[in-house]
């Protein structure tokens, strides 16, 4: 990757709909379907989309998970603010993104 190359946009669409857009290798396409992103074949490439109806949080979460995975792996990401979680009620400050997490929803390993 170059520090030029265009950055992978996780957006909210017109319609509610969060979506990655951007030029993807496999390692991208794999991180994305990870995070729980789907494939959609389109006319122009491939469109990559969160689940519909999921809920709101649920799609800011792992939204946020793909933006911070991708991120770790060096890709450039612009992730919408509206995607971003609120800010902890705790003063703690957040797990840094290049140690491993757990995915939304999962419980960590031990």
């Amino acid at each position: 990757m170059t520090p030029d190359t265009e950055p992978i946009r996780i957006t909210r669409g017109p319609g509610g709909e969060v979506e990655a857009e951007g030029r993807f290798d496999s390692l991208a396409a794999d991180i994305l379907r990870h995070a729980g992103f789907l494939f959609e074949p389109a006319l122009h490439g491939h469109w990559f989309r969160l689940p519909f109806d999921m809920g709101r949080d649920w799609e800011n979460q792992h939204a946020t998970w793909a933006a911070e995975i991708l991120t770790a792996a060096r890709y450039p990401v612009h992730l919408a603010p509206d995607l971003r979680p609120g800010t902890p009620k705790s003063s703690t400050p957040r797990t840094p993104a290049m140690t491993a997490q757990a995915p939304p929803g999962r419980r960590p390993r031990r």
